[in-house]
């Protein structure tokens, strides 16, 4: 009676280990990136609905977005990274910014993002 095992060796386990793991570390260095991105999207979005921000100052915009920012623990976004456009009716808020994050060595990964929300919600609507 001849026998045949099935199965994964020791070394193929541990091979299948270390991608999975690899794989574990990079999404734990890319999941606060893209936290983080989603917290300006809503400071953003949030900011948006604010009534008035149509007529709104761009100082007191930045101002508002940054407290908002602030309750995220966000430091990645700066001023320098926000950008004000006039359009009809309002303001075009644009945020840029990079997020540069140590992988292993010498390799990093980077993350840019980019988001635009138009602040057009008059006062008393």
């Amino acid at each position: 009676m001849n026998r045949k095992q099935r199965g994964m060796t020791l070394t193929s386990f541990l091979m299948v280990l270390a991608v999975v793991g690899f794989a574990l570390y990079i999404g734990m260095k890319l999941f606060p990136m893209y936290q983080e991105f989603y917290a300006v999207k809503v400071a953003m979005k949030s900011l948006a609905n604010e009534s008035g921000s149509a007529d709104m100052d761009p100082g007191k915009a930045q101002e508002l977005f940054f407290k908002r920012m602030d309750m995220n623990y966000s430091d990645t976004v700066k001023r320098d990274n926000i950008k004000f456009d006039r359009i009809e009716g309002g303001w075009r808020m644009s945020v840029n910014y990079e997020v540069r994050k140590a992988l292993i060595g010498n390799l990093d990964i980077v993350g840019r993002f980019d988001n635009s929300q138009d602040l057009t919600k008059r006062g008393a609507e």
